[in-house]
């Protein structure tokens, strides 16, 4: 299937594929939004190629930089972008099904799940796969990205506060890594739109 053919707004068939789709993503994925990043890619790019790279690195950032769980977030865009509106509902409940019923029946039985060790071993175990899967998407998204200076003046800039803010014990969010990286592509944007327009002048 080349790309552009699964755009079909009003087909039944295509909106049961994405639903059952983000269902299984859903039922798979531990870690949250970050872990989920490396099957959606795997899923929609490389297996299905309903969306090229660069697509799938905006959709990312949009997911991440919006309000909202970045799984939920991603479910909403991809549906939308493959089926329209319905597409964007059934994305968005397939994903979110398997985490209420899973959080639903471990809550009436809380205390007891977290004393089993059986248990506490998993979670142990499922840390250390969580955090290769957060490697993984975090290494396909650089490579993916285009090999510009400013993505390398932002990617070293946020790595050396990264390390220097964990190193002195400073309390940084995430979100304003994001915000100060979005503020340097607006202002280098409107900087080589300002200097067009004084040339073409």
């Amino acid at each position: 299937m080349k790309r552009g053919e699964f755009f079909l707004k009003n087909d039944n068939s295509n909106i049961r594929t994405l639903f059952l789709t983000f269902l299984k993503i859903g039922v798979f994925t531990f870690g949250g939004g970050y872990a989920m990043i490396a099957l959606l890619e795997t899923e929609f790019c490389v297996r299905k190629n309903w969306l090229d790279k660069k697509e799938f690195l905006d959709m990312t950032a949009i997911s991440e930089s919006t309000p909202g769980p970045t799984a939920v977030n991603s479910a909403t865009y991809i549906g939308y972008k493959i089926g329209g509106v319905l597409g964007a509902i059934a994305a968005t409940v397939g994903v979110c099904i398997p985490s209420f019923f899973i959080i639903y029946i471990i809550s009436l039985f809380f205390d007891k799940f977290l004393s089993l060790k059986v248990v506490y071993a998993g979670f142990r175990g499922i840390q250390v796969g969580v955090i290769y899967l957060i490697l993984t998407a975090g290494l396909r998204m650089l490579k993916a990205l285009d090999n510009t200076l400013l993505d390398k003046i932002i990617i070293l800039g946020v790595f050396i506060m990264m390390i220097l803010f964990t190193l002195f014990s400073v309390k940084f969010s995430s979100v304003f890594y994001i915000i100060i990286s979005g503020a340097v592509g607006i202002a280098v944007y409107l900087i080589k739109t300002l200097r067009k327009g004084s040339t073409i002048k």
